[in-house]
């Protein structure tokens, strides 16, 4: 097999020419969508609403929803296709619709949201602000899935997976949010993804018309043709070149966050102070790095100082680190609470911090119970070591940890009973007192230390003091 033909089998797999509809087919699917009138306009009006609530409880499902019941695809891919034949009316009309729909989705939006309990941007408001290259992406080829489905014969449930994909409704419900609470990041920001979304989408049919070579109108003005094509071709790069710029503001925003994080996380560790919360965020084209820790308070120049330092090392020249202390178990005072996740934090924290303390209370208090009840044991003994054994005039108890120096032995756990024997004790005598005090105590052994040197027993003590 030739190469030339594994190339014309390749070729015959994107051959679409035999699934195409005709001509007049194509153009009344895409003309039947133009128009926003009676049942079209209703459903656009539905699906703003739909979507606004979606957006305002933070609700992923509705949002799909509204992007399925959306209409909006109709005069954009109409637009396209008149740029695509050269019929100016078509375009004219499709221009005038998406506009007519963009006010109108504004107004009903800017209506909900100002009558809606809603005073802060969910997630799924906040993620239709920021516009990137994988929104140009994104719209480029869904409206080429999109215009294939139209033209082909079969064409399958590609529509509504276009609709989710481009996502041309939020963006407009997140502006109509901006423009009732006069927030204007969110005005402008949405309504630049909108408008990406709407030239790609227009982009993408415009070329698959000319690729599946339907015919132009005859008897157009092929000037005005050509100048609309050369307008079409500056916004498309225009676009894309500040998606493109936004984008690089994004990736270096996420890298410097990823950064940031990483450094607070591996740097900034302290024996009795721990790093309660941390904010990264960029402003005004400022990096900056929040950092409030909660412990014993650690001297501020010099940890400003050493935290710079190692900023630059870490490659996080520049990034202004704002260092809150302060806070800790002892000095905490009661005060009003503003920030809820931060309470929440410096709570947990001092739980752990606690928690951690009364372990070490009560490890202590197991040696320090242990001990105890080895000495009261020995008190409790000595009377009945007097008369069960009459060579013993006194006793000490103790228990205490023996270490082999070497470390080659583990180390263990050694009751030593001390006597005070003047006459001494046979072998025999002093194995029947470690039996005895092993079973009395219920200890698993007990080591007897006869007449130890420089003992201080009590009577000796007592003649040493004696005038």
């Amino acid at each position: 097999m030739t190469a030339a033909s594994v190339w014309t089998s390749v070729k015959s797999y994107f051959n679409v020419a035999g699934d195409l509809e005709s001509q007049p087919q194509i153009e009344a699917s895409i003309r039947s969508g133009v128009s926003f009138r009676g049942a079209q306009l209703l459903v656009l009006i539905f699906a703003i609403f739909v979507a606004s609530l979606g957006l305002n409880t933070d609700s992923i499902p509705v949002i799909i929803g509204a992007m399925l019941i959306s209409p909006l695809m109709g005069p954009i891919i109409g637009m396209g296709l008149g740029i695509g034949i050269h019929d100016f009316d078509l375009l004219r009309r499709g221009m005038k619709n998406i506009f007519m729909a963009v006010v109108g989705s504004l107004a009903a939006s800017a209506v909900y949201f100002l009558i809606s309990p809603q005073y802060e941007g969910s997630s799924q408001l906040l993620a239709r602000t920021s516009p990137s290259i994988y929104d140009v992406f994104i719209a480029l080829f869904g409206g080429a899935a999109g215009i294939v489905s139209i033209a082909a014969k079969n064409k399958g449930q590609v529509m509504p997976g276009v609709a989710i994909a481009t996502s041309l409704m939020p963006p407009l419900c997140t502006a109509g949010y901006g423009l009732a609470t006069l927030q204007w990041q969110f005005f402008f920001g949405a309504l630049y993804l909108f408008f990406t979304n709407m030239v790609f989408i227009l982009f993408a049919t415009w070329t698959g018309v000319k690729l599946m070579g339907l015919r132009p109108l005859p008897a157009q003005d092929t000037a005005r043709a050509r100048r609309i094509q050369v307008l079409v071709y500056t916004i498309v790069i225009a676009t894309v070149g500040v998606s493109a710029y936004l984008t690089a503001i994004m990736l270096q925003k996420s890298i410097f966050m990823e950064r940031a994080a990483q450094f607070v996380q591996t740097e900034m560790v302290f024996p009795n102070t721990q790093v309660l919360s941390h904010r990264e965020y960029v402003e005004r084209g400022v990096r900056h790095i929040d950092v409030t820790l909660i412990g014993d308070p650690l001297p501020k120049d010099s940890l400003q100082l050493a935290m710079t330092r190692r900023l630059d090392e870490a490659g996080l020249g520049g990034t202004r680190l704002n260092i809150h202390q302060g806070f800790s178990i002892e000095r905490a005072q009661p005060g009003p609470v503003t920030n809820n996740e931060e309470a929440s934090r410096m709570y947990a924290i001092m739980q752990s911090q606690l928690a951690a303390r009364q372990n070490t209370v009560d490890s202590l208090s197991r040696i320090i119970d242990g001990q105890r009840r080895v000495t009261d044991a020995a008190v409790r003994l000595s009377p009945e070591v007097r008369v069960v054994f009459p060579g013993v005039s006194a006793m000490a108890m103790t228990h205490t940890v023996a270490s082999d120096v070497s470390g080659d032995i583990p180390s263990d756990t050694v009751y030593l009973l001390m006597v005070n024997a003047p006459r001494g004790l046979a072998a025999a005598e002093r194995k029947r007192l470690a039996d005895y005090a092993a079973v009395r105590l219920n200890l698993p052994a007990v080591d007897i230390c006869v007449n130890p040197p420089a003992f201080p027993w009590p009577e000796a003590k007592t003649e040493e003091a004696a005038p």
